[in-house]
């Protein structure tokens, strides 16, 4: 939710509304959605390029070993899919829109913020590899936060204005005064504490004449919360005469929150108040407003999901996903993270947003490439139970078909995708994790067009995003180049370097890896944070990553018939973005993998399940003939093998793309020119 300008007139007031903590030693209910987007945009982490999620995966456990440090024991609430009821799609559809308008301004250098396609997938795999216990809530997590931390008499951490609504027994911590970079020390390490600001509900009234907090919830919902967007709400505030309280010029730009908060003041309770708001509204529209503000009203009450039975025995009864008949197995997976909220809103809405990237504006979405795997997404959730379709909330039963709404352009349309016939085997999502492994992998790879024999010499971590490779690699919409894929392909080397150089045995680490990793390392901080988009690079990327998302949420679906991806270091957008930079003038063959047997052997491995999938086409720049092409190689063999790059001056001096032959360039191009005459 959200209400409009609350945040920053409590900011503005934060010598009187808040309070000084040290926090250490307590349970913490942290809203896992405002964490992991604060944490990313506050972080100066790359924003063009599809997301740095090494980088961010270091800043995630940073913050967390702030709070062990101080003996604060997190408990993260994860938002799930969109209300049932779907009161929120035009406040959902405006953001899309605002996403669209943020994504083409930093692709075209300029400001904003826009959410790298997997964090949360991202956030999620350091949450379990870091032991934090979370939960994935089964629609939006507000009022089960709330619940959770009264239950515990614990604070809530998080960045969104409605946690200034609920009445929480020990506060509510902004992100933004909440400082867990600057931990306190003290002489005892048991004593060390994080400095905290809190903000006082009680002090909050206090300033509005002891308004009673009971009234809150009315101003939020009139204010113009994330669930009311009523013209009628506008005629209230019109006719109404609000006391703005003598505020002062720089109060005056909260001209609503100051006169809603002091004309709510002067009632009792709210149902006083409601009343005398629909007096200010036509006869005839008083029954349906009064309905649709005290249903938004009822957002702030308790939740009936009891979150602590979770963390105490890893299940807890939701009323709405109960009601819905849903298989149990599904309501555990989303509950633990194990299926995402684009699975919830295709199965109980049959309707998705797929969320832009920085990617080509003029070209279709990125998403269009992945539609296939989504419209098997859609084959497995269509069946799931007889009586969903029909459903009171329904306007009728639904048809075979999904909706989803994606960009066109510099707008956001609502596509009708017809979901994929599949065999009657996999008819009954009931009875889907009953398939054997065999079967639910069969149905992934024949979805993502790969055969398993490919993946065999490939290591079992790395098989998903391969196979996805493959698929990509297939689309001709993708016009992935060779560059394309061997910077994604020495991308995905990031991960395992890391865990060879982080090894606790000394036997795994060498001065090789080491070597290596601090190449590519280099070549991701030159391309941070200056350099232009190469829109057509960005947008190769936007779709593979497009793929590897619907490939992991298939791949959720049927129950892991590959292993999940370490997702942690598996893309760099800044690593990736400056290899193809520096690889189409790369000229030494062997010079840099060859720092590290372990890495080449590996670069050796995806390469060769990946290259049957390439085009022919793919290798050769556009317009090159074959003998040119030779004539290029020939005259790279003839420069010294380990060249680096010269200044003006004379003096030797490093350029990264001197270096980075290292994918072999010249046996990938005749392999290009054997496909080619086959």
């Amino acid at each position: 939710m959200g209400i409009r300008g609350l945040m920053s007139f409590v900011e503005d007031h934060c010598n009187e509304f808040f309070t000084d903590l040290k926090l250490r030693d307590t349970k913490m209910i942290i809203d896992g959605y405002a964490l992991f987007h604060r944490l990313y945009f506050n972080s100066n982490l790359e924003l063009r390029y599809g997301g740095d999620y090494d980088s961010f995966t270091d800043i995630v456990q940073k913050f967390f070993e702030s709070l062990f440090a101080c003996n604060i024991r997190p408990y993260v609430v994860l938002d799930g899919g969109c209300d049932i009821s779907d009161k929120k799609l035009t406040t959902l559809k405006e953001r899309a829109r605002e996403k669209i308008q943020m994504a083409h301004s930093l692709s075209a250098g300029g400001a904003g913020y826009v959410c790298p396609l997997l964090l949360r997938e991202v956030f999620i795999q350091v949450l379990i590899r870091l032991q934090v216990c979370f939960v994935q809530c089964f629609s939006e997590a507000d009022r089960d936060i709330m619940t959770l931390a009264n239950h515990w008499n614990c604070p809530v951490l998080s960045s969104d204005s409605d946690f200034c609504i609920f009445d929480l027994k020990a506060g509510f911590c902004p992100l933004n005064g909440f400082q867990w970079r600057n931990v306190s020390a003290a002489k005892d390490p048991r004593d060390c504490c994080i400095p905290a600001r809190c903000f006082s509900l009680d002090a909050f009234c206090r300033h509005f004449g002891n308004m009673s907090k009971a009234l809150l919830p009315l101003f939020a919902v009139l204010c113009g919360n994330d669930h009311v967007n009523l013209p009628l709400v506008e005629t209230f505030l019109s006719k109404a005469r609000l006391p703005l309280g003598g505020a002062s010029a720089k109060g005056r730009r909260h001209h609503r929150v100051l006169g809603l908060l002091n004309w709510l003041s002067q009632f009792a309770d709210p149902s006083e108040a409601l009343d005398n708001v629909l007096n200010h509204l036509p006869k005839k529209d008083r029954d349906s407003v009064k309905e649709l503000l005290r249903c938004s009203m009822e957002e702030y009450q308790r939740s009936p999901a009891k979150l602590q039975d979770f963390f105490q025995s890893g299940t807890y009864v939701c009323p709405d996903a109960l009601n819905l008949g849903l298989p149990e197995w599904v309501l555990g997976a989303l509950a633990t993270g194990q299926l995402p909220p684009f699975v919830s809103d295709a199965l109980v809405l049959r309707r998705t947003i797929l969320h832009t990237q920085v990617e080509n504006m003029q070209q279709p979405n990125a998403h269009r490439i992945a539609r296939p795997i989504r419209q098997t997404i859609y084959g497995l959730l269509l069946n799931a139970d007889p009586h969903l379709a029909a459903e009171p909330w329904r306007a009728s039963p639904q048809p075979p078909a999904f909706s989803e709404v994606e960009r066109v352009n510099k707008n956001i349309t609502t596509s009708i995708i017809s979901a994929a016939e599949l065999p009657k085997e996999h008819s009954d999502l009931s009875k889907l994790t009953e398939l054997s492994s065999a079967k639910r992998r069969m149905l992934l790879l024949e979805t993502l067009q790969v055969e398993q024999a490919v993946l065999d010499p490939v290591p079992a971590s790395l098989q998903l995003p391969v196979a996805v490779t493959c698929y990509w690699l297939q689309h001709p919409e993708a016009k992935a180049k060779l560059h394309h894929l061997q910077a994604l392909l020495l991308g995905m080397l990031l991960g395992p370097l890391h865990a060879l150089i982080t090894s606790p045995d000394k036997g795994l680490r060498g001065s090789g890896a080491e070597v290596l990793y601090e190449e590519l390392r280099r070549v991701k901080e030159r391309k941070r944070p200056s350099s232009p988009v190469e829109l057509h690079t960005a947008h190769v990327f936007c779709q593979w990553q497009c793929c590897l998302q619907m490939g992991l949420y298939l791949n959720q679906l049927l129950s892991t018939p590959l292993p999940e991806p370490d997702l942690t270091r598996l893309y760099s957008g800044s690593l990736v973005h400056g290899l193809c930079q520096q690889l189409p003038t790369a000229t030494s063959a062997e010079s840099l993998l060859g720092t590290c047997p372990e890495a080449k052997q590996l670069y050796q491995a995806l390469f060769t399940a990946t290259r049957p999938y390439v085009p022919p086409e793919s290798f050769l720049p556009k317009g090159k003939s074959r003998s040119k092409k030779r004539r290029q190689k020939k005259q790279a063999a003839a420069w010294p093998q380990n060249r680096a790059g010269t200044h003006a001056d004379g003096r030797a001096g490093y350029e990264g793309s001197s270096r980075f032959g290292l994918l072999m360039v010249e046996n990938l191009e005749e392999n290009a020119e054997a496909s080619e005459q086959e």
